[in-house]
Order: C-alpha cells, then structure tokens, then sequence
C-alpha cells in the first residue's frame, strides 16, 4: 500500500515539474513584444574610417521580441510597456525565417535612405546606384515559390540587366504566357539562376510572380560603413541620419548631450511612423537620454474610426515618459531637419 501512494506522489510530482517546465520553455502561438536596449550608433558606424571621440552619443532604440510562453503571458500582464501580440500582428503571417529577412531588408534599406539624405544634407555628392530588385513576396501560383526568398536580389531575366524595376517588369510582361524563363539573382551574397515559367498575374498582367521594389546602393566618395548584424528594422532610419551627418559637418550637434530616437527616414527626409513607441521611449529612459525624438505624423482617418481613442507616435511617447516620470525631452519631429534644427537651437 505504501509502494502504490509514494508511486501515486511520484507521478504528480512528474506531471507538476513538467507542467512548470512546460509554463517556461513551451511557445505559444503569441509574441512578447518589450523594451528592448538603446545602442550608441558609434558602436555600429564609422564614417570616413574615424573615431567619433566628441561627448555625447546618438542612440537608436529596439523592441525586444519573443516568442511568448504561458509564464511570459503572465509576466507581460503584470509588466508595464510589455504586450502580447498575435502571430499576425508580429510578422503578418509570415514564417519565422521570413520575418528576420525581412526585418534584414528594412534595416540595410534604412542604412542606405540614412546615408544618401545625410549625404545630401551636408551637400555632399551622393548617386543611387541600381543592384537589381529585392524580392518582397512570392505568389501562391508562380514557379519561383520556395526557389525566390523575401529580401533576395534578382539582377537579372534571360541574362538580360536592367536599369531599374521598371524596365525589368516591362520586359517580362512582353514575355509570352507559360514560356520558359531564366532568373539571375543574389541570396546571402551568393550569386545564383533559377528557371521557371510566365504566369498570370493577379492584375491580369504576365510576370514571374514577385512583389518587388528597387535595390539602391550609394555611391559616395565619403567611406560610411555599417555593422548591424542581428538587429533588423527600418526604425533607425532617423537616429542613423543624424550621426552620420553630424560626422560630415564642421559643427558638434551633440554638445555631450544623450540623444535617442526613433522614425524612419524616407528619399525626400521625411520621418516615417514606427510600432512600439511607448516601448521606445522607456528603453531611452534606461540610458537616462537628455532628447527623445519621436515622429509627429497625423492617424490615418480609418485607424480613427476604427479607434478613436487612437494616439499618434508623439501622444504614445509622451503618455509614456509621463507613466515613467521620465525627465527626457520628447520631441516631435515630421522631418530630418526638425531633428537638425532642434539641435542646433537648443543647447
């Protein structure tokens, strides 16, 4: 009899330690979104190879993202500035190795926006160079599925080169429907072919079945070189055009002040909206930022009727440092040089 309870105790011991265990390490089908760390651009950029040594640092900020467990659950419950997202609403549906070339794509995209608007805005000579185009979807029906990656380069059709997506889709339209059709592309910096076939496109056109935009690259005669493995995002965009222009002028912007920031950076220099912002600001906070530049652009009349209650970048942020009692500076910014000028007037 006594045999039977202590094997009785065993087993709910067992089944106890596993279901802890399994609280821990199971994933669920969510996503733990949190303040990530601030990093002090030095660190991963180096224009005209050298040393930033003047007081003072600009930083960009992440949000931390995992993928949840029960006990995260609970822990983003009873957590400030931590939230718990959907599969969908983290990576739009798409698998996990998918979602980071993705986030990839967008960090080298904000790196390169970065560096042609500081370029530009130091009056220095910049040239968009075209690479081909990089892949940002393949269709269910066409022939290059599971051969073409979100965030590959194709550089060329047929052995044909073009100089921008636009003659590349105007060739490929031209092309007759089920015919035979050679791609040239570039995957992790390997160059590679691949063959497939004309299909029908959702708009009625003839292609190959990608979603694609323009792969730039700037040519310069300044030497400005990034080094961002495992971060991804467009995000940085703003805070990465500050520090390299800043490194390009006569002048100091900093003035040894900790300046943080998020938005990204768009051709014409505007500063574009970005997720987690409230999230943002309290990992700034960590670093005790002096300036926390956030975007300040209007909601989209949809996402107001659809929440009318909805905050803006700038509301979000500034509920934030309120909720932290943060005595950083939230400023708004729509643009770059709101940004530049901020810098240069307040001392």
């Amino acid at each position: 009899m006594k045999t039977i309870k202590k094997y009785k105790w065993w087993l709910i011991s067992s089944f106890s330690l596993l279901l802890i265990l399994g609280c821990f390490l199971v994933p669920l089908p969510y996503y733990m979104e949190m303040p990530g760390g601030a990093y002090d651009i030095r660190t991963v950029l180096t224009v005209n190879n050298k040393e930033d040594k003047e007081k003072g640092s600009y930083n960009f900020v992440a949000v931390g993202v995992s993928k949840a467990t029960v006990f995260q659950v609970i822990y983003a419950w009873l957590t400030p500035f931590t939230e718990i997202t959907s599969a969908q609403e983290t990576t739009g549906g798409v698998s996990d190795a998918d979602y980071i070339r993705i986030n990839q794509f967008y960090m080298e995209t904000s790196q390169n926006g970065a560096i042609y608007e500081a370029l530009n805005l130091a009056d220095k000579k910049a040239n968009l160079d075209y690479m081909g185009v990089y892949v940002l979807n393949v269709s269910k029906n066409s022939t290059f599925k599971g051969v073409l990656n979100i965030a590959d380069t194709v550089t060329g059709v047929n052995g044909k080169t073009f100089s921008s997506s636009k003659e590349l889709i105007k060739y490929v339209s031209k092309q007759k429907l089920g015919s035979k059709v050679s791609v040239q592309y570039t995957s992790e910096n390997k160059k590679k072919s691949a063959k497939g076939k004309i299909v029908k496109l959702s708009n009625g056109k003839n292609g190959i079945g990608i979603g694609l935009v323009d792969h730039t690259k700037v040519a310069s005669d300044d030497k400005i070189k990034f080094s961002t493995d495992g971060v991804g995002g467009p995000s940085a965009g703003l805070m990465f055009t500050l520090d390299i222009y800043d490194q390009l002028i006569d002048q100091d912007l900093r003035k040894g002040r900790v300046i943080a920031g998020t938005g990204t950076i768009e051709e014409d220099g505007k500063v574009g909206n970005i997720g987690g912002a409230g999230m943002k600001v309290a990992a700034a906070d960590k670093i005790d930022a002096d300036i926390f530049f956030v975007p300040n652009n209007p909601l989209d009349k949809a996402v107001l009727k659809e929440n009318p209650k909805a905050l803006n970048n700038y509301q979000e942020a500034k509920q934030a440092a309120k909720k932290l009692g943060s005595k950083m500076k939230i400023v708004p910014v729509k643009n770059v040089r709101d940004a530049i000028d901020y810098l240069k007037t307040h001392r």
